[in-house]
């Protein structure tokens, strides 16, 4: 499917993201969590498919649960008391629920992050601060390429190890050498990497006085209109926070109008936010299949 969203300028996807993350880390109402994974979940699908369910169930399903069952454990705050833990510890309803938010929290950060992985490439990240904090901008667009690059390259290394270890013997001792021996190709190949990278740098003159960047991007008028937007929407949320519409509180006890007017518009407005692009890509792809039928 065609992302539309993705062709805007960076500008308009990095406020996008910074604006999404942030308000899903510092916002604890379980419903505006509730939102934050639905529709992080969702944008992170569309953008890759299979790939991120296959991810959800193998790490984010499970640290979900890890996170549920481990805070009750040790964390002992709350006035409802459910039962005593074997060590005489009490297990409350409060500590309970707050593991499960704080989890859903970190697996909606996750997700949106898989979906700004594959939209901030690092040319944008570079467009964006190459001029103000080069560095930096070399850094995140290294990092960013850093994690695809070499998964692609231990798989490769790992498919070799597998046809020359056919002929070798199996057990335990055999499996640790072979990892060691993966990691040792995997180290070499980086040293190597960050050498001809650097010599790279050097050589199209990275770092001399007065050399500047190329960008492929022009701000346009849709960009504009996106961006008041988006601008718009935050500004309200940023409001209604303050009026403490979405306030709620996990400890002594569960505390918080969850479903005020002020709430349900807060809800109403974060939702319209964070499906945005998904809500973009969707309609520009059924546009084009319309314009597609009519050839």
């Amino acid at each position: 499917m065609n992302d539309r969203f993705s062709e805007f300028h960076p500008l308009v996807n990095m406020v996008f993201y910074a604006a999404v993350i942030l308000f899903s880390m510092f916002l604890m109402n379980p419903v505006c969590l509730g939102i934050s994974l639905c529709c992080s979940l969702a944008n992170a699908v569309f953008l890759n498919g299979k790939k991120t369910l296959r991810f959800g169930f193998r790490i984010v399903l499970p640290t979900i649960l890890l996170v549920s069952v481990i805070n009750p454990i040790v964390n002992h705050q709350g006035v409802t008391i459910l039962e005593y833990l074997p060590w005489n510890n009490p297990l409350t309803l409060e500590s309970i629920v707050y593991g499960t938010a704080s989890a859903v929290m970190v697996s909606s950060v996750v997700f949106w992050f898989s979906s700004v992985n594959t939209v901030m490439t690092a040319d944008k990240f570079i467009c964006l601060f190459g001029r103000v904090i080069p560095s930096l901008s070399l850094v995140l667009s290294m990092a960013l390429r850093f994690v695809p690059k070499f998964l692609t390259e231990f798989r490769q290394i790992r498919a070799a190890q597998n046809q020359l270890i056919k002929a070798e013997r199996t057990g335990f001792f055999v499996s640790v050498r072979r990892v060691f021996r993966e990691l040792s190709t995997m180290l070499s190949y980086a040293l190597e990497n960050s050498i001809e990278t650097a010599d790279s740098m050097k050589a199209r003159g990275y770092g001399l006085k007065g050399r500047t960047a190329y960008a492929n991007y022009r701000f346009y008028k849709q960009d504009a209109f996106c961006l008041s937007g988006m601008l718009l929407l935050i500004i309200l949320l940023l409001l209604l926070c303050l009026t403490g519409a979405v306030k709620y509180r996990y400890f002594p006890s569960l505390k918080g109008n969850l479903f005020t007017v002020n709430a349900v518009s807060f809800y109403i407005l974060y939702s319209l936010l964070m499906l945005f692009p998904l809500a973009l890509n969707i309609g520009e792809n059924l546009r084009w299949k319309r314009l597609r039928s009519k050839i």
